[in-house]
């Protein structure tokens, strides 16, 4: 297999060259399943007939040992829409995790939008990188953002589009954190048992429509704003005190009649907690007084067996997490307390009792619905930690005492 080289487009009638053209060659790369027809690579652009031999040389190699792969010329934008269709479809995806690669997305189309796959190399990947932290970009966007690039350009590679992952050795840039900013970082806010006990008696007294027994539940099992929101009926156990968690609510337009139930965050999130029967308490009244809802309305009740449902407009429809995040706001300013916490900082709060009650770690992970987490991790730590001081303190009081 030979390849046959020549100036492209050279005007000159002489034997030696005088216009400049650059050289280029032609060769032969097999052939069309559909027309049974050759097909040919022609390459150019070479200031030199030695660098398109060379280059031609190195593709007849790859050829005849059967690893010759033909580039895709499609664009980055192109191949990201493509990419994020198959990861949705392949595995999964819950909504919120395509809204977050979306988004991801967006920020490397800046810098790579319309170039062609084949041309975006490592160089220019670790600049986007770099230039997103000069932009104010905070660590975790830039590692989310590299993550979703290594993966489309990994799918590239393996549908071989491309020959180079331009992320294979991308990284993202850090600044050196102080042990102050850390230790800052690392322990999310939660309530200690004595603001725990103020925020529920601040929601039983002045809270709204199904305040109590939402931060009730939330406090009280760990579970996400998710998954309380998709709690039906039938997911409780009065007799066994139990909540069944097989579901998590979405609801990224926050209107309720655009919800939807999909499965836990992880597999390990499927699982049955036991709780007090001051919840299963709380549940079997509000059961009550949803019956007597329901009964009155009739037909106009969306009756789908949500335990949080909507008994004031769009009747039974569920709940949205905006709406419990609003509340939870609401009730902490009314409670003199940090309004900066959050639902989630409820789930960090059962952390914190379950470990300050010394139950083990495994056990908290277990509730919680966790593999692996190291905030969860970090909250149980420092706890464990504060018990340890005090113990060496009582020690010590202990030992002076008997001076």
């Amino acid at each position: 297999m030979k390849g046959h080289f020549y100036r492209r487009n050279c005007t000159c009638k002489k034997k030696k060259c005088t216009c400049g053209s650059k050289w280029a060659f032609t060769v032969d790369i097999g052939f069309d399943p559909l027309t049974g027809k050759r097909k040919q690579k022609v390459k150019s652009g070479f200031s030199t007939k030695q660098e398109a031999v060379e280059t031609a040389a190195t593709l007849i190699h790859e050829l005849n040992q059967g690893t010759y792969l033909e580039e895709t010329d499609k664009i980055f934008s192109d191949f990201a829409k493509e990419w994020l269709t198959v990861y949705s479809e392949a595995k999964d995806v819950k909504p919120g995790t395509i809204r977050v690669r979306k988004h991801e997305i967006s920020k490397l189309l800046p810098y790579f939008s319309q170039l062609k796959l084949k041309d975006i190399n490592r160089k220019m990947y670790q600049d986007a990188l770099n230039d997103l932290k000069e932009k104010g970009y905070s660590d975790s966007t830039r590692d989310g953002v590299n993550r979703t690039g290594r993966m489309i350009f990994r799918k590239a590679l393996e549908l071989e589009l491309l020959k180079k992952d331009p992320t294979e050795f991308a990284y993202v840039k850090k600044d050196k954190k102080t042990i102050e900013q850390l230790e800052e970082e690392e322990v999310p806010n939660y309530l200690e048992k004595e603001e725990l006990a103020l925020f529920l008696k601040t929601a039983k007294e002045n809270g709204l429509e199904h305040d109590y027994l939402a931060f009730l539940i939330l406090s009280y099992s760990g579970i996400r704003a998710g998954e309380l929101i998709a709690l039906k009926w039938k997911d409780i156990d009065f007799v066994n005190h139990t909540i069944n968690i097989t579901k998590t609510c979405y609801n990224p337009s926050n209107n309720a009649l655009k919800y939807q139930l999909g499965t836990p965050k992880t597999r390990k999130s499927r699982r049955k907690i036991i709780v007090d029967e001051d919840v299963i308490n709380a549940l079997q009244e509000h059961k009550k007084v949803q019956d007597e809802v329901i009964e009155r309305l009739g037909d106009s009740y969306y009756n789908q067996d949500f335990i949080f449902a909507k008994m004031q407009r769009q009747y039974g429809y569920p709940i949205v997490i905006k709406n419990v995040r609003d509340r939870m706001k609401r009730l902490l300013k009314i409670a003199c307390l940090n309004e900066d916490l959050t639902p989630h900082s409820l789930r960090h709060t059962h952390t914190s009792l379950l470990a300050e009650a010394r139950v083990s770690l495994e056990q908290i992970m277990d509730r919680l619905g966790h593999t692996d987490d190291q905030i969860t991790k970090n909250v149980y730590l420092h706890v464990t930690q504060e018990m340890k001081k005090e113990a060496s303190q009582k020690f010590g009081e202990l030992m002076r005492s008997l001076r």
